[in-house]
């Protein structure tokens, strides 16, 4: 027969420090923990030197071409302009014309344009003869009767002494501006020079040689 449990003994006295045991197993791996707050910007730093310049560097290779552009729209044709043909003219004559002021020789031309100029040129021989100190004849182109005035008249003036008989072959001609279109009769004249009026002086027109007047229009772009 079993007998009754006996009363608990007192607490024994703490044994000495036993010897160090071997190294458990590793544990597994913990939660990670909240993330930190962001600390303080740092004071900035003093600024470097500036460092040497670099050398050139080798040139890259070329790149590969691009796609080609989208056509352009072709544009609108343009108006058809106004073209001006060539237009000219040369009156011709072999004669010895002795008139010493007057119209020597008309030429008819037509005019296309009221904005164009008409070019003149007269070529032939000239003289003028004195019977007595020093003379001067003047001759100069009209336009319908009148001179030139756009811009100055076209004229040519030769002078001699007494006994000179100074037969050449000369030219005068110009541009004259501000003639309508039309009939125009352009005239070769003769007549004493500006200081030379107290009288008439012997003129002569075509000695032994062909005259001739030659007209061109020239058109407003070609002025």
């Amino acid at each position: 027969m079993k007998g009754e449990k006996g009363l608990k003994g007192e607490r024994g006295l703490v044994g000495d420090v036993g010897s160090k045991g071997n190294a458990g197993k590793i544990g597994p791996q913990g939660i990670k923990g909240e993330e930190g707050g962001k600390g303080e910007k740092g004071i900035k730093g003093e600024r470097g030197l500036v460092g040497d310049v670099g050398g050139e560097g080798k040139a890259g290779e070329r790149g590969p071409q691009g796609p080609r552009g989208i056509e352009g729209v072709t544009g609108r044709k343009g108006e058809k302009g106004e073209a001006m043909t060539l237009n000219w003219k040369q009156c011709v004559w072999n004669r010895l014309d002795g008139k010493n002021s007057g119209l020597i020789q008309n030429c008819n031309f037509r005019k296309h344009d009221s904005n164009s100029a008409l070019h003149v040129a007269y070529a032939g021989n000239l003289m003028v003869r004195c019977t007595s100190g020093d003379c001067c004849s003047r001759w100069y182109f009209t336009f319908n009767g009148n001179e030139c005035s756009g811009p100055m008249t076209i004229e040519g003036l030769v002078y001699s002494r007494l006994y000179d008989d100074p037969h050449r072959h000369r030219q005068i001609e110009g541009y004259c501006e501000n003639i309508r279109a039309g009939q125009v009769t352009i005239g070769v004249n003769i007549g004493n020079c500006n200081k030379w009026t107290s009288r008439t002086y012997n003129g002569y027109t075509g000695w032994a040689s062909v005259s001739r007047i030659m007209i061109a229009e020239v058109p407003p772009s070609q002025k």
